[in-house]
């Protein structure tokens, strides 16, 4: 008899471990300063910890409801009002997730059908382009180039086919820090009602926007608000990522089917965690003071840059910066990014990873969540590049 497992065949066979594994690895083998992964490195509000551990003390420890706590839907039904100006009915809107991640699967699963396309924006955070695949549909990419990485819309129409069904977007953009303006949405608004298109929007760094400007997200367009899922993660905005609590919010019609799936992937999330998160939500600030709190990282790192080889791009939210690195090293982004971590004690990440047709434009990601002591290390080897 043969080995059995010849006889299977992966259903995605050009998936690796992942490029953050591979680089947080080599940081770890090298000693070197890890601004590869992208997660905060500081800890969440004490206030947060405390209130998970008292809703363990005082006995919520069995499961939620499967759609998640009705008081956490409630508050996030309330931020969203504040913070979006739209208003969405807990019961049927929000559900609360795993993670976005495990959000952003099971709605993929449930309305993406085989043979399905799906329109993607790439470099691409690289979880959409297998999920994608898994549910049968097709991935179609519209390149994004660097240095504003901003979207043509008459090249995306041009991508649009019968076979057409959904639009992937997600602003704050990772790894390129750009966003999503009104005249982008307006755009894909148009194109949605032409096409009969449906959107899936990943606005997890929703919080995380810079100079004064406002997210815009999908929920807010009057011509989406019917056709549109948006998703979002607690770990993202509370320093947690390893929590994993998010939640999808939209339009209750595709609601009803996300959860069909997500009931039978996790049924529902971590119940004393969704407690507290509720009663943290309460206090508008633990959100609203996000975007200063990342812009003066921001800027410590590109203080930092100056007199480097490397050339910031614009960075406009998420908690990432990319630079071109053409003026160091003619290596490939991924060679380069390797040598960078052994010669010079840096992790970072390769943008064309996030590019399935491999385009390399000599560009690599910076994650700067990190506490200002590790970012006034990583400036000190950056500033010994000037000599190089």
């Amino acid at each position: 008899m043969g080995d059995a497992t010849h006889s299977i065949a992966s259903k995605l066979p050009e998936t690796g471990t992942t490029i953050f594994s591979v680089m947080s690895a080599l940081a770890r083998e090298c000693g070197a300063i890890n601004l590869s992964q992208g997660f905060p490195d500081f800890p969440s509000d004490p206030r947060l910890i405390e209130g998970v551990y008292r809703h363990m003390q005082a006995g919520h420890n069995q499961y939620a409801p499967m759609p998640g706590l009705p008081a956490l839907r409630q508050a996030i039904a309330g931020k969203m009002a504040r913070t979006q100006g739209v208003h969405l009915d807990p019961e049927t809107e929000i559900t609360v997730t795993a993670g976005a991640t495990q959000g952003l699967i099971s709605a993929i699963q449930a309305l993406v059908h085989p043979g399905d396309e799906v329109l993607l924006f790439e470099p691409a955070y690289d979880l959409y382009r297998p999920a994608v695949e898994l549910a049968g549909g097709r991935p179609v990419a519209h390149q994004l180039k660097a240095p504003d990485y901003a979207v043509d819309w008459d090249a995306v129409e041009r991508l649009i086919g019968p076979r057409t069904r959904f639009v992937l977007v997600n602003t704050p953009h990772n790894p390129t820090g750009s966003i999503l303006g009104r005249s982008d949405w307006q755009a894909l608004e148009r194109l949605a009602e032409k096409h009969a298109l449906f959107v899936l929007s990943d606005e997890v760094y929703e919080h995380l926007i810079f100079d004064g400007e406002q997210h815009c997200g999908a929920l807010q367009c009057t011509g989406l608000r019917d056709r549109s899922l948006a998703f979002f993660s607690f770990g993202k905005t509370f320093h947690n990522t390893g929590w994993k609590v998010g939640y999808v919010a939209g339009a209750g019609h595709l609601m009803q089917e996300v959860r069909k799936v997500h009931q039978y992937t996790v049924f529902s999330v971590h119940t004393p965690t969704q407690y507290a998160l509720a009663d943290y939500l309460q206090d508008e600030q633990t959100y609203l003071g996000l975007p200063a709190l990342f812009q003066q990282k921001r800027d410590r790192f590109l203080q930092a840059l100056r007199g480097s080889p490397f050339r910031p791009l614009p960075c406009r939210g998420t908690y990432f910066v990319t630079c071109n690195f053409r003026a160091l090293s003619a290596l490939p982004d991924l060679e380069f990014a390797r040598w960078f971590t052994r010669e010079h004690g840096i992790a970072t990440i390769p943008v064309s990873v996030f590019n399935h047709s491999g385009l390399d434009e000599g560009v690599v990601r910076f994650c700067f969540a990190k506490t200002d002591a590790v970012l006034e290390r990583a400036a000190a080897k950056l500033k010994t590049l000037a000599a190089v």
